[in-house]
C-alpha cells in the first residue's frame, strides 16, 4: 500500500480504532471516570478520533513532522487541562495496538511507526508556551493595549486604539502585521493554555474582524489594476481571518479582490473564479487534516476548462511548517504571510504574461 492509501485505510477504520482506543483506555483504567467525570469517556473517544485524522493527514503527505507538531500542540492543551502525560502514553500505546488490529501489516507498520516517533520525542516536548506579545516597541504596545481591551470585551476601545494609531501615521499594513496578526496568535495561545473560554476566543476574532472593517476606507482605494484575485478557505475550514487579511494586503497593492471567507462550496468557488476572470485563486487552510482538501480543489481547478489556468497560491500553518507541501498538492506557489503572498502572485503573473 502506498502513503495514501494507507492514509485513506485509517480514516474508513477511524470511528471504530477511535472507540477501541476509547473503550480500552476506560477498562485498564476505571479512575479515569473518577478523575474526569462523564464527559471523559466522550472527550476520549473524540481526541482518539482527531489524533487519528492528524496522522492519516501526515502519512498522505509523507510528512512525519505534522503529526509531531501536531503531539506537541497536543500535550500543552492536556498538560494545561490536569491530563497526565502518563495518560497520554498509554492513549497512544492503545492507538498503536489498535492500529495493528485494524489495518493490514504493512499499513500498520507505517502507521505505528509516525505514532513511535512522535510518542518517543513526546516527553521532551514543551508543556507550555511563550506569550507572543513582547517587548516595549510602539507597536508591540499598542498590541498589548488592543488584546486587553478585546479580553475585556471592550471591541470600541479596542477599534478607538487602531483608529488613532492609523491617524497618527502608523500604516494598516503595520497593524495588520503587528497588531491583528500578534494578537490572533496570543489569542490562539491563551485558548491553547486553558487561559481563556473558547467563548473569548470567538469575540475576539469577530471583534478583529469588525475592527477591520473600520480600516476598510484605508484599504479600498486607489487603482485596481495589478491583477485580480479570489481569495477563500477549504469548504471545512472555519478559521478565516488569515485568508481576510491576505486579501487586504493585495487590495491595497491595487489588485481587483473578491473575498469569499470561510465554508464556500467548490462549485461557487470556480463559478466566482470564471466569474471573476481571476488570475490568482488564494486557498488557506490553518488546520493539517485540511491540506487534502486544499489537493482536492486544487484538483477540481486543473481539470475545470473555464478556469484551470488560474494560479493558485496556498497558505496556513501547515504550509509554514512544511515550506515543500504546496509543491506536492499542485499549488503554483505559496508564502507565509500576507506581504509575502502579494509578491509570490506578482512574480508569478509577470512570468506567465508575454514580455
Amino acid at each position: 500500500m502506498n502513503a495514501r492509501e494507507i492514509s485513506a485505510a485509517i480514516e474508513a477504520r477511524r470511528p471504530a480504532i477511535a472507540e477501541a482506543v476509547a473503550t480500552r483506555q476506560y477498562a485498564e483504567h476505571p479512575d479515569l471516570r473518577e478523575r474526569y467525570g462523564p464527559i471523559g469517556w466522550q472527550r476520549t473517544l473524540e481526541d482518539a478520533g482527531y489524533n487519528l485524522a492528524f496522522l492519516a493527514q501526515a502519512i498522505a503527505l509523507e510528512k512525519p513532522a505534522l503529526f509531531l507538531d501536531y503531539l506537541g500542540w497536543l500535550k500543552v492543551i492536556l498538560s494545561r487541562r490536569r491530563v497526565r502525560l502518563r495518560d497520554l502514553l498509554d492513549h497512544f500505546e492503545y492507538l498503536q495496538d489498535a492500529l495493528r488490529q485494524s489495518l493490514p501489516v504493512a499499513a500498520a507498520e507505517t502507521a505505528c511507526a509516525y505514532v513511535a516517533e512522535g510518542v518517543r520525542r513526546l516527553p521532551d516536548l514543551p508543556d507550555d508556551l511563550p506569550a507572543i506579545i513582547e517587548g516595549n516597541a510602539p507597536l508591540s504596545l499598542l498590541a498589548h493595549r488592543y488584546l486587553q481591551a478585546l479580553l475585556r470585551g471592550e471591541r470600541h476601545v479596542a477599534s478607538r486604539l487602531v483608529l488613532d494609531a492609523v491617524t497618527q501615521g502608523t500604516s494598516v499594513k503595520d497593524i495588520y502585521l503587528g497588531v491583528f496578526q500578534l494578537c490572533q496568535r496570543e489569542i490562539g495561545r491563551l485558548w491553547q493554555t486553558n487561559q481563556i473560554s473558547v467563548a473569548q476566543e470567538h469575540y475576539c476574532t469577530a471583534a478583529t474582524q469588525w475592527v477591520m472593517s473600520q480600516l476598510y476606507p484605508y484599504v479600498f482605494s486607489g487603482d485596481k489594476g495589478a491583477g485580480r484575485l479570489v481569495a477563500t478557505c477549504i469548504a471545512s475550514e472555519l478559521h478565516e481571518i488569515g485568508v481576510r487579511m491576505v486579501a487586504d494586503f493585495f487590495e491595497m497593492e491595487g489588485w481587483d479582490t473578491f473575498y469569499l471567507g470561510a465554508n464556500t462550496p467548490t462549485d461557487s468557488i470556480l463559478g466566482t473564479l470564471v466569474e471573476r476572470r481571476a488570475d490568482v485563486l488564494g486557498i488557506s487552510a490553518t488546520i493539517t487534516y485540511h491540506v487534502s482538501e486544499v489537493e482536492r480543489l486544487i484538483q477540481a481547478v486543473r481539470t475545470d476548462p473555464a478556469c484551470r489556468d488560474v494560479l493558485v497560491l496556498v497558505g496556513g500553518y501547515p504550509f509554514n511548517l512544511a515550506p515543500d507541501l504546496w509543491r506536492r498538492i499542485g499549488a503554483d506557489g505559496w508564502a507565509p504571510d500576507a506581504q509575502t503572498a502579494v509578491d509570490c502572485a506578482r512574480q508569478l503573473l509577470t512570468a506567465r504574461r508575454p514580455a
